[in-house]
C-alpha cells in the first residue's frame, strides 16, 4: 500500500491501518535519550505492521536534552527510507523542557520554532488539512513515574498543558480524520480533556480515529466517549504491562466500519507499548462523508 487515493485498501476490507506510540522522547532501555535508534525501531516495525498513519506522543522538538533534534522530522525520514512518501506534522503542548520547574510555557507561543514538546502525526495518505486543540492543565502537582535508571521512581511536577492534533486524510472511500493526543496524568482532568476534545472534533469529517496515550485505564475512554476501542491488552509499563493507557477509538460516523487490534509492539525503550489497529469494513461498499 502506498500513498494516494486508494491507499489503505486490501482484499479483506481493511481501509486504514494505524499505530499509536508513546516515544518517551526516544529513550532507550536505560532511560537515556537515543532518538535515532527509536526512529530506526519504528521504521523496522513499519515493515511488519504496514501502517498508513503513526500517531506519536512525548515528542521532543529541538530540546537540548535530545541534542536539539527535530524528532518528528527524523522519524518521518526513517519511515520514508523505503521510498514511500510520508507527511509529518508536529504540534507543541509546551515550549521548553517538560518536567522542568522553570522555563516552561504553554504553546502556542510567539515562537513556533522554539524548543518544544508535544505530539506528532505521520501519514502516507494525502493530508488535506490539520487542526490543533490546546488543552488546559489542572492546578495540581502530579506524580510522574520515571523510567528505570533515572535514580528515583517519581517526579512531582505541575500538570502541564496538553495538545490534540487532527489530520484530515484521503481514505479509500472519502475523508478520514485521525487525531492524536496525550492527556493529563490526573484521571479527572484527562476525562475532562477527552470530553473537550470530542466536542471540538464534532465538525471534523467522519469516520474519525482517535489515538494516543489517554492516561485513562481499561475501559474508561470508552465510557467517557461512547466510542468502541480496538482492544484491552495492557500497554504500561512496557517491561511488565499491567494497565491499558494507550488507546485507539473509532467514531464510524454511521459507516459500516469496525476496529480490529493487530498487536501491542515494543518500540525502543519507551515505558509504553504501542498499539497497532486497523479499521475494516463490516458491510458492503459505501462512501464516507
Amino acid at each position: 500500500m502506498g500513498g494516494g487515493e486508494d491507499a489503505g485498501v486490501v482484499g479483506d476490507g481493511t481501509v486504514l491501518r494505524v499505530v499509536t506510540a508513546n516515544a518517551a522522547s526516544g529513550r532507550d532501555r536505560r532511560g537515556r535519550i537515543d532518538h535515532t535508534r527509536w526512529a530506526d525501531a519504528v521504521a523496522e516495525a513499519q515493515h511488519r505492521i504496514d501502517a498508513d498513519v503513526w500517531a506519536v506522543q512525548e515528542v521532543d522538538h529541538r530540546l537540548p536534552r535530545s541534542g536539539g533534534a527535530d524528532q518528528t522530522g527524523e522519524l518521518g525520514a526513517a519511515l520514508a527510507a523505503d521510498g514511500t512518501a510520508w507527511s509529518s506534522t508536529f504540534a507543541a503542548a509546551v515550549h521548553g523542557e517538560p518536567g522542568s520547574l522553570v522555563g516552561v510555557r504553554p504553546a502556542p507561543g510567539p515562537d513556533p520554532a522554539a524548543p518544544s514538546y508535544g505530539v506528532a502525526l505521520h501519514s502516507r495518505l494525502t493530508v488535506r488539512a490539520t487542526h490543533e486543540l490546546h488543552l488546559a492543565p489542572s492546578r495540581l502537582r502530579i506524580p510522574v513515574p520515571l523510567p528505570p535508571g533515572a535514580g528515583r521512581r517519581v517526579l512531582w511536577v505541575p500538570d502541564e498543558p496538553r495538545v490534540a492534533l487532527a489530520a484530515e486524510v484521503d481514505g479509500p472511500a472519502g475523508p478520514v480524520t485521525v487525531v492524536t493526543t496525550h492527556l493529563s496524568f490526573a484521571p479527572w482532568q484527562a476525562r475532562r480533556q477527552l470530553r473537550t476534545l470530542l466536542a471540538w472534533a464534532a465538525d471534523l469529517p467522519r469516520p474519525l480515529v482517535l489515538l494516543g496515550d489517554l492516561n485513562l485505564a481499561g475501559r474508561a475512554p470508552g465510557r467517557v466517549s461512547g466510542l468502541p476501542g480496538s482492544g484491552s491488552a495492557p500497554t504500561y509499563p512496557s517491561h511488565h504491562p499491567r494497565r491499558r493507557l494507550d488507546h485507539v477509538l473509532l467514531d464510524a460516523g454511521g459507516a459500516p466500519l469496525a476496529l480490529r487490534e493487530r498487536g501491542t509492539p515494543r518500540l525502543g525503550g519507551s515505558d509504553h507499548l504501542g498499539v497497532a489497529a486497523e479499521v475494516h469494513r463490516t458491510g458492503g461498499e459505501q462512501r464516507f462523508g
